[in-house]
């Protein structure tokens, strides 16, 4: 499973997250401590919000801990509203467009987990994409596929509705397929202006998600950065986060009836 942190709040620089807390997005990729594999070395991406309508976007095949152009960049990108995500794979090729984030027009995306048995209802839920969309997805990931199935069904106009039409979508899917394994969404999602983070699983077991806020700033990772244990805070079972640019938090259990 992979490891992901999301930032919005003052501007800071990228690698004060993404490389210098002791237990930092880097420290994960090598040695993550809550996911089933320890090292996710299948690529990486940062995303970041800055002046323009866009996000700025990089992502590379190289491990997280073996790029300097990674480092470079952190050390000079500064942000009020970025993601970092190192990668490890879970059945689909290791390449740039299969690295998260992905990004559309002004929106970023970046998932850990998985659809269980994916190859068995990648076509099906693969046309229910809308044309509009269909050709931007440039990788082969089920969580590419996710981000454009959000899209298709109104993200524009509805975020939560829209992740939630496409939890369904793909829990039925495995339904008529008789899928037995599970689907784990643990996601995060920006428009330039707020993130919203979603912790999911049909079974007992969604993947580890935590948030912070201290001052004038909100951090959302997969695993604490730091050992002040008590200053993170779990994100339940089937629970949405949502952080304004303000920074006001609202939590939503509406995913609960998708279980």
């Amino acid at each position: 499973m992979c490891r992901w942190l999301s930032y919005i709040g003052d501007p800071v620089y990228l690698d004060s997250l993404v490389f210098e807390p002791k237990h930092s997005l880097v420290a994960q990729s090598l040695h993550a401590e809550e996911a089933k594999t320890p090292t996710n070395g299948d690529g990486f991406g940062i995303g970041w919000y800055g002046d323009r309508h866009t996000p700025g976007l990089y992502r590379e095949i190289l491990p997280a801990w073996n790029d300097a152009n990674l480092q470079s960049l952190a050390h000079n990108i500064e942000s009020g509203l970025f993601f970092a995500h190192v990668r490890a794979s879970t059945g689909t090729g290791t390449s740039r467009s299969n690295c998260h984030p992905f990004a559309y027009d002004k929106y970023l995306f970046m998932h850990n987990g998985q659809i269980g048995d994916y190859k068995l209802v990648r076509r099906e839920l693969e046309a229910l994409i809308d044309d509009k969309y269909y050709c931007s997805r440039q990788g082969t990931t089920d969580s590419e596929l996710i981000f454009y199935l959000m899209l298709s069904f109104g993200l524009e106009l509805d975020a939560h509705r829209a992740i939630r039409k496409a939890i369904e979508t793909v829990e039925a899917a495995m339904r008529r397929h008789d899928i037995k394994a599970a689907f784990r969404f643990t996601a995060c999602l920006s428009d330039g202006e707020s993130l919203c983070a979603v912790r999911y699983a049909s079974d007992d077991k969604p993947p580890s998600l935590y948030y912070r806020k201290r001052g004038n700033q909100v951090i959302v990772v997969s695993e604490p950065l730091d050992a002040e244990s008590a200053s993170w805070i779990a994100l339940d079972r089937n629970q949405s986060l949502h952080v304004s640019r303000d920074l006001t938090i609202s939590k939503d259990m509406m995913l609960e009836a998708c279980a």
